[in-house]
């Protein structure tokens, strides 16, 4: 259950920083495929971000420990990260089209 905190803590972080924009559709996709893909497919997708193999294996280190949560615990979390990143979005969107507010 820790790293289920961890991940909410990180992605709260990354939207209540001060810049105003939008959650990117990418991070929100590579949210699903991190937590629903297969261990090679995600390895794959990690590709286009051009990390450093130490950083590839430590994300996949973790991924192993994410894959031992049960279905039901991984729809209950990205909900919850779903529901972030609405409101997060909404905020970010509104603060563009009214600096004021």
């Amino acid at each position: 259950m820790r790293l289920s905190v961890t991940a909410l803590l990180v992605t709260l972080a990354l939207c209540y920083y001060e810049a105003n924009a939008v959650v990117c559709p990418t991070f929100a996709l590579d949210l699903k495929e991190y937590f629903y893909s297969p261990d090679p497919l995600y390895k794959l997708s990690l590709a286009k971000y051009i990390a450093p193999r130490e950083a590839v294996a430590a994300k996949m280190q973790v991924k192993q420990c994410t894959n031992e949560f049960s279905v039901q615990n991984r729809l209950v979390i990205t909900k919850i990260l779903g529901k972030i990143l609405v409101n997060c979005t909404a905020t970010d969107v509104k603060g563009l089209l009214d600096p004021s507010a």
